[in-house]
């Protein structure tokens, strides 16, 4: 791998002004103005050169019209998926979406009815609640448990609440507690699913993001019968920084569940990929390695030096290292406080915008989500920021 030195990772660039929801949505958001954001999931990076090369490369054709997407993406997505997470994929697997969550939407309209029961493990990424209830269907809340480390299911709990279900959805790796789930865990996971009939939709957007020496292990990847029962979700926005160029792959082996999924994107007038999503995609996936490689480096040290830094500044907080992601779910019960104090104490008292534990589900009341993946020096003013508000 490059040194990180290699990459502008300390570089600050200013992103106000735009059109960054991060930084410039965040007063109408909060209700505050001058705060820092560490909130959503986004980099204040900028993309890999090769895939900032690629889309000049696109400008300077000067002609934007209808795309087509073409085989070599595809084959970008699967030489990826092959040597990044041993994975081999058949090409026509392939479907390309504008976003995780809108072929999640799509999947969960092509795989179910209304009424039907869709199982969810909670604390879990709001918009994967948010999705199941909008779409009419059963929500039914599974909560993991958690352990001195991470999250762990609870298994009982899943037995009673699998049978009858249509669909569950699994956040892997997770968000927000940036858990790796093991193969034994998956394997176990699949076995029940298989079990009772249910299909599993598997949102991996994190998965570049899992730091050595844990390792992701796609879903579908287990076995052929459990590829058959399960779509999985995935991009190169989350791992590149690309997400305003919305561009995200839905895997789906069988081939039934494959055309069911494009009648649903054809119901709603889903094509195609912008052209500025197919160009930088494809560099990505095919030139941003070592780039990629160099930021799990530079990420690790701002994990490091966050739990560093609460440990001596702030122990009544206890942050759960993240085995991916660069997301730091955070429990802040020891407080005592409400959500209400915290967001009043962190937004008046230290000015700085994180995402509140409820946001994710009941069992998330209490923590906290901080985004550190920017400048260390943005990330040591959000911290100190941290440390005045609830010190």
């Amino acid at each position: 791998a490059l040194p990180i030195s290699m990459f502008s990772f300390d570089q600050v660039i200013d992103r106000r002004g735009t059109q960054s929801v991060k930084w410039d949505d965040v007063e109408r958001l909060f209700g505050h103005k001058d705060v820092w954001p560490m909130w959503v999931a986004d980099m204040d990076f900028p993309a890999p050169k090769a895939v900032q090369e690629a889309l000049q490369a696109r400008i300077e054709h000067g002609i934007f019209g209808y795309t087509v997407i073409p085989d070599s993406l595809k084959e970008a997505v699967g030489e990826w998926l092959k040597r990044r997470h041993e994975w081999e994929i058949d090409p026509a697997w392939l479907v390309f979406a504008h976003g995780v969550v809108p072929a999640v939407a799509a999947a969960i309209e092509a795989f179910s009815d209304p009424g039907d029961r869709v199982v969810v493990f909670s604390p879990v990424y709001r918009p994967l609640f948010d999705l199941v209830r909008r779409h009419d269907r059963t929500l039914v809340l599974s909560p993991l448990r958690l352990t001195e480390d991470n999250y762990v299911i609870d298994w009982d709990d899943l037995e009673r609440k699998l049978p009858g279900a249509k669909l569950l959805i699994l956040c892997h790796p997770h968000n927000p507690g940036g858990k790796v789930w093991t193969k034994g865990e998956l394997e176990r996971l699949g076995e029940l699913c298989f079990n009772h009939g249910v299909f599993v939709l598997s949102d991996e957007i994190h998965a570049d993001l899992t730091f050595p020496p844990y390792r992701h292990i796609p879903f579908a990847s287990l076995h052929p019968e459990l590829a058959a029962q399960s779509a999985t979700f995935r991009a190169p926005t989350k791992t590149f920084n690309l997400a305003g160029l919305q561009a995200a792959e839905a895997i789906i082996p069988d081939e039934s569940r494959r055309r069911a999924f494009r009648r649903v994107q054809q119901r709603q007038g889903f094509f195609t990929l912008n052209a500025f999503a197919i160009a930088g995609a494809e560099a990505a996936y095919r030139h941003g390695e070592a780039w990629l490689d160099a930021l799990l480096a530079y990420l690790q040290q701002n994990i490091d030096t966050t739990i560093a830094h609460l440990a001596a500044e702030l122990p009544i907080l206890r942050p759960i290292r993240p085995q991916a992601t660069y997301l730091v779910w955070i429990d802040g019960r020891g407080l005592g406080l409400s959500e209400a104090e915290l967001k009043k104490q962190l937004l008046e008292k230290g000015k700085i915008a994180v995402e509140f534990g409820s946001k994710f589900g009941a069992e998330g009341s209490g923590f906290l989500r901080l985004n550190v993946a920017c400048p260390r020096s943005t990330l040591e003013e959000g911290l100190r920021r941290l440390v005045l508000a609830l010190r």
